[in-house]
């Protein structure tokens, strides 16, 4: 079969919307299928907008048997056998419109520009063959903005045998882009009120300077420098393998996150407990709190004693580790599975 994966993606910026397309092409290629994967670049910005969905809109795949399409706004693709594995919408219109993330004001051009998004993507998502979601928690969105049905499908991790448990050290491992929405300020003010000698391991990329700025900044002013590793970069598969083997737990604390991220599967396939919030959204549809991992209020104090309980309650913590595992089978996340539904 002919396949297209549709999708987009920053410019310079790589995260897991990336990694889903590309994972799900090896994937596709072994089963005997031809893959064409096609990204455009695209952002939020409200004034650009538009210009970027028409390039979608006019995009010719008649040469495809099969499109799927992933990150916004690539489902404006018009195909007769279009696809969705739908990651999010354009959230600063849909969900965050009304969070300090919205970045624009609240007047008449950006309502107007948000409802001229919604009906356009209602058109879009209702030719879609079918709607596969990451996660509930963008089932849910898709349902109260748009009335429209999906099933969801998790995303695997590539090749997850990679990942492995060879010990327990006192180090918590968040692994994951370095931005604001993603909260990595939140473990280092918790740390700073912990009353044991637990570590944290901070690694990812930004789009810019200001964030990881902002987390050295706080490292220094709460004298947090010999307990906080921040690596300002996208380690490789190799380091991040490195790091969950040897870890006592990972952390993943972004807020109503669209899914469950991939930060945590890595964790529970390296077998190691995830600390989390109660407002990260799709994590909790893998992390129960005191079964595979810790779910804290998203405040200092309450992570800071999770993190106190991930290090004195050792046995507790290696326990949750194997039961993270254990919930990965209980959850279906396999290629096997993606590769049936997609293709059903």
């Amino acid at each position: 079969m002919k396949i297209a994966l549709c999708s987009t993606f920053v410019p310079f910026l790589f995260g897991g919307a990336r990694n889903i397309v590309d994972w799900l092409q090896t994937m596709l290629e072994q089963e005997g299928h031809h893959v064409e994967r096609i990204y455009l670049p695209e952002n939020d910005s409200p004034d650009l907008l538009f210009q970027q969905m028409a390039a979608f809109r006019w995009i010719d795949l008649s040469a495809a048997d099969r499109v799927i399409c992933f990150r916004p706004q690539s489902h404006l693709i018009q195909h007769p056998h279009k696809i969705l594995w739908f990651i999010h919408h354009v959230r600063v219109f849909y969900d965050l419109y009304d969070s300090p993330y919205r970045g624009f004001p609240d007047d008449a051009k950006h309502r107007g520009i948000r409802d001229a998004l919604v009906a356009a993507d209602n058109v879009a998502l209702r030719e879609a063959k079918h709607v596969f979601t990451n996660s509930r928690v963008v089932s849910a969105r898709l349902s109260k903005y748009n009335q429209v049905d999906s099933e969801v499908l998790y995303p695997p991790v590539f090749q997850a045998e990679r990942f492995h448990c060879r010990g327990h050290s006192d180090e918590i491992v968040y692994v994951c882009r370095l931005e604001h929405h993603k909260r990595q300020h939140l473990l280092i003010e918790a740390l700073a009120l912990t009353t044991t000698p637990v570590r944290v391991r901070l690694c990812g990329s930004s789009a810019g300077p200001h964030y990881p700025n902002e987390l050295n900044e706080l490292i220094t002013r709460l004298k947090l420098q010999q307990r906080v590793s921040m690596e300002n970069r996208w380690v490789t598969e190799e380091e991040k393998v490195d790091y969950l083997a040897d870890c006592l737990a990972a952390a993943y604390l972004p807020l109503d996150e669209d899914s469950y991220g991939y930060p945590s599967v890595e964790a529970s396939h390296a077998s190691k407990a995830i600390l989390t919030t109660t407002d990260s959204g799709g994590v909790l549809e893998l992390v129960s709190d005191g079964i595979n991992g810790y779910v804290a209020d998203p405040t200092p104090a309450a992570l800071a004693a999770a993190l106190d309980k991930l290090y004195r309650e050792r046995a507790t913590t290696i326990a949750m580790g194997a039961r993270a595992r254990a919930r990965l089978d209980e959850l279906n996340i396999s290629w096997s599975h993606v590769l049936e539904r997609l293709l059903a």
